[in-house]
């Protein structure tokens, strides 16, 4: 317990390192930590558990600055609590290029960042990820191993931002009643009063969405404290709707836009000076002040050390399997596993579905590794996510392993990213490929975070059919290749899609979309082959009869099939041709220059079969290559009618590859 003037004092700290920092940077949104400068100390003082010296203790309380661009009151934290890598220059270092200090928090940078914030609303739907793996973990591993809080700091524009409604309906369907919101309300964004554009009563709108919410002073100490721990005993998740004035202290610009996201100026930071009688130089603490912060971050190491007691003592089977799930490895027989149910493929040469054979694939991993979170948003009987292992998560049962996400994409791929992030789980969640457009916001800041978030998109082309040119994806694939570090497969049969799996889920730092589809499609992959071809992005499938290729044909997913069909049709008339099958562009483009020309190959004609747009295959096939795929939206009608109408078939591929050869 500290004193008021002592708690004015420590929060007086975080204002002033904000304002400075911005200011020097001449760049930043100051307004933010200094309104929310009295939320966060009484947090980090008082009931945030965490050591600073050891910030990845597993059993840590998360906090999320939803909030992002107020990002200099969690580098004010940071730097005052003692994390090693955030030291004053790099305060002073704000926004600047190559240091930790971003202008918004990116995961990676520094020690304490739990994730990317910055776009809106993100953090916020993060956090239900984040409390719902803490209560999945717990009910694997009991009270004594993982027992911790989500806190988030959220402002107007994260309440405004649609995700949220999709993350707090599902947080407070399920009862997370260890995520706790602290809503920023200042009345203030960019344009000016939020009652510009919004007049909704957040409160009433959180307890409708079965939350328990609150109002309190934002600048009262003791008023945050009171909320905080009804908030700890509450069986719902809390929103504590705390009213702040935004940029608080500033003597012309507090409580209005200017000082939002602008530097406040040199005179108005000598106001502010004089108004909190803060007499330090810029970027300096006071000593006894930067002690009694720095005495915050090492409270922590008592509980961390009793926590490791605990670990210690647990039985070592479930210790071993703790320290296993939160260090990322993949169980140690993983591999067999997947070879020995790639030699069953092999046998059975099933014909189905790359969503069945998605889901046939998942039964194997499931029961091999337990850490795997499935889901859907409402189309689980269309995505195949579910499988025998995997019973729905409850209010009332945290121990299971599938989540209905219900029709929420965008909210589910950011709830899965606050999963990976909170260690320990590997979630993998389905909807309708064309729905990658609701979840790419999500899908792109998994990717920019470098973390294993797998998205299972079925229903991946035209060959859905009658749903029509609405839920016919043309451009998507494209669209998820241009992300960078981003793992896009679409594997063409069940081999494939098995070890489309297995890299999906050894890729630690990249998450993977699996692009399947809604028809049947037969074995193309009929022998054991040890090595997961699918490694290297594409291999030869089959090979050119009658001498060198004259064609190369490239194709991926369903396409495949026609590939073949269409190399039948070419050999029958004389023309050596060869089927490349290209499950995943990134991984075949960080092949080396010798593999990827192999591969390739010399043929005169190069061609590229996909039910999709052209865009992404020109470094394979050269701008000279024949596309056979979409150039515009599909339409309703069976699948045998669309590849029929939009010249996507075999008989197709190989007249315009043999008009090309009489050509040449």
């Amino acid at each position: 317990m500290v004193s008021r003037e002592q708690h004015d004092r420590m929060a007086n700290a975080i204002r002033f390192l904000s304002m400075d920092a911005v200011e020097k940077a001449n760049s930043g949104h100051p307004g933010l930590p200094m309104g929310a400068a009295d939320i966060a100390t009484v947090l980090f003082t008082r009931f945030l558990k965490f050591d600073a010296k050891n910030p990845h203790w597993p059993d840590r309380d998360r906090f999320i600055l939803s909030a992002g661009h107020g990002s200099m009151l969690l580098y004010s934290l940071l730097y005052l609590t003692g994390y090693e890598d955030m030291t004053i220059e790099e305060i002073k270092n704000f926004r600047q290029l190559g240091s930790r200090t971003a202008g918004h928090p990116e995961y990676g940078h520094a020690s304490g960042i739990e994730t990317t914030t910055g776009p809106l609303g993100q953090g916020i739907s993060n956090s239900v990820g984040f409390a719902l793996g803490e209560r999945i973990l717990n009910a694997a591993f009991g009270n004594d191993l993982v027992d911790h809080y989500t806190y988030v700091l959220a402002g107007d524009g994260c309440l405004m931002e649609g995700i949220s409604q999709e993350a707090i309906s599902l947080a407070g369907h399920l009862k997370l009643n260890k995520l706790i919101v602290f809503w920023d309300n200042n009345n203030i964004s960019i344009d000016g009063p939020v009652t510009l554009a919004d007049s909704t009563d957040q409160v009433a709108r959180f307890q409708a969405s079965g939350w328990n919410a609150m109002h309190v002073d934002g600048h009262d100490p003791e008023a945050i404290a009171y909320a905080i721990e009804a908030a700890r005993h509450s069986d719902k998740p809390t929103l504590i709707a705390a009213k702040t004035t935004i940029g608080f202290g500033a003597p012309t610009k507090a409580g209005t836009n200017k000082v939002h996201g602008s530097p406040l100026g040199a005179e108005e930071i000598a106001g502010a000076r004089k108004f909190f009688n803060w007499e330090a130089p810029a970027f300096e603490i006071p000593s006894d002040i930067l002690s009694a912060w720095r005495a915050v971050g090492e409270a922590g190491a008592k509980k961390r050390t009793e926590w490791e007691s605990r670990l210690a003592k647990t039985d070592a089977k479930q210790r071993g399997e703790f320290e296993r799930r939160n260090s990322g490895k993949l169980p140690q027989d993983f591999d067999a596993v997947i070879a020995d149910y790639k030699k069953k493929l092999a046998a059975d040469k099933p014909k189905v579905a790359t969503r069945k054979s998605s889901e046939m694939a998942l039964e194997v991993i499931n029961g091999a590794v337990p850490e795997t979170i499935g889901g859907s948003a409402d189309l689980t009987g269309s995505n195949n996510t579910k499988t025998s292992q995997t019973k729905a998560i409850t209010p009332n049962d945290y121990g299971q392993r599938y989540v209905h996400y219900g029709v929420r994409e965008h909210g589910m791929a950011a709830a899965m990213n606050g999963l990976t992030l909170h260690g320990g789980i590997i979630p993998y969640g389905g909807t309708f490929m064309c729905f990658t457009d609701y979840a790419r916001p999500a899908m792109r800041l998994a990717s920019l975070m470098g973390i294993r978030s797998i998205f299972v998109m079925t229903h991946d082309s035209i060959g859905l059919g009658e749903d029509g040119p609405t839920h016919q994806p043309v451009e998507h694939l494209a669209a998820l290749r241009a992300i960078p570090n981003h793992l896009v497969f679409r594997p063409a049969d069940a081999t494939e899609a098995a070890e489309c799996w297995q890299l999906a889920l050894e890729s630690e730092k990249t998450p993977s979309t699996l692009a399947l589809t809604r028809q049947n499609l037969p074995a193309v992959r009929t022998e054991y082959v040890a090595e997961n071809l699918c490694r290297k992005g594409a291999y030869e499938l089959a090979a050119a009869e009658g001498g060198e290729a004259a064609v190369t044909i490239f194709a991926t997913g369903s396409e495949i099939e026609i590939a073949l069909g269409a190399r039948t049709l070419l050999q029958g008339h004389g023309h050596p041709t060869r089927v490349v099958s290209v499950p995943c562009f990134e991984l075949f483009f960080k092949q080396d220059q010798a593999y990827r020309e192999k591969i390739i190959g010399k043929a005169k004609v190069k061609v590229a079969i996909e039910a999709g747009i052209r865009q992404g295959w020109d470094p394979i096939i050269g701008t000279d290559g024949i596309f056979v795929g979409m150039t515009g939206f599909g339409a309703s009608g069976t699948i045998e009618q669309l590849y029929k109408h939009f010249g996507i078939t075999a008989e197709d591929a190989a007249k315009a590859a043999e008009a090309r050869l009489h050509a040449k």
